[in-house]
């Protein structure tokens, strides 16, 4: 993910995010960590983003006053909170399997990482956005301490930084090698503003659009084992791009798991079981 653009595609830059530490030593030291002004108060600066302790979590959001609720990773209450029913995502991995190998290039708030290690895999979360990658760690720290999901993200390790150059450092190595990656590039602006969650504007306004999404599949089909799985909006059209058309066929997808609102492109690369 990369924080150049808004997701809408407009070429303002989004101002940096601010963190109000009220005294919190742990805040102030993630300030100096991620180089970001650290203030004591918010300010009356309408669309300033801030980093905050909301009820005990690291959070994303406008001051207060915007009653905006802030974006946090909550992995508890994504727990008691999940639905029952179509697993799509779990078909498109190939099904549940323990031990499972999955690195997720596009970590964001971690929830599909969640969802997969609940089925068993040992996940990695890439994230090269340095805000996010803060709320991740806050986010697995706590889950730790919560025996209901603990068990789950100990399954769970985060890689910040450039998953391109983390799937290269995979090729020819057996060992490092994944049988899945999972890639869930930042959809694009469809027009559709009540489609958006309110809290998740904020995200999307700090992180931007993916630019490099069609490299970042070339080198997941040349590490991944066994397949890559990409998400999209059902009607938007495959990833493409330089990268992947000179691979021709095995660059694009033999097949999708679609829902009413997301579409699982698979990309088979050699089939389970056959080592």
């Amino acid at each position: 993910m990369t924080s150049k653009k808004m997701a809408t595609g407009a070429s303002t830059v989004v101002r940096p995010p601010q963190v109000v530490s009220q005294g919190n030593p742990q805040l102030d030291a993630l300030a100096r960590a991620l180089s970001l002004e650290c203030t004591t108060q918010f300010s009356a600066v309408a669309d300033q983003q801030y980093l905050y302790d909301y009820q005990g979590c690291l959070s994303l959001g406008l001051a207060p006053g915007a009653r905006e609720h802030p974006v946090y990773v909550d992995f508890s209450q994504q727990w008691r909170k999940r639905h029952r029913g179509k697993e799509l995502l779990l078909k498109a991995i190939g099904g549940r399997r323990e031990g499972l190998r999955v690195i997720d290039a596009t970590a964001g708030l971690g929830r599909d990482s969640f969802l997969l290690a609940t089925y068993g895999a040992s996940v990695e979360l890439c994230e090269r956005h340095p805000v996010v990658a803060a709320l991740l760690t806050d986010g697995l720290k706590r889950a730790a301490q919560d025996p209901d999901v603990a068990g789950f993200v100990q399954r769970m390790t985060l890689h910040e930084g450039s998953a391109i150059e983390r799937l290269s450092g995979c090729l020819g190595s057996a060992d490092q090698a994944p049988d899945v990656v999972y890639v869930d590039p930042m959809f694009p602006d469809s027009g559709k503003s009540a489609l958006v969650k309110k809290e998740m504007r904020l995200f999307h306004h700090l992180v931007g659009k993916d630019d490099d999404d069609d490299a970042l599949l070339a080198a997941a089909l040349a590490v991944a084992r066994h397949r890559v799985v990409v998400k999209r909006p059902p009607k938007a059209p495959i990833i493409d791009g330089p990268s992947l058309s000179a691979l021709g066929a095995r660059g694009r997808p033999q097949f999708a798991v679609t829902g009413k609102a997301v579409r699982f492109d698979v990309y088979p690369i050699k089939a389970f079981g056959n080592n």
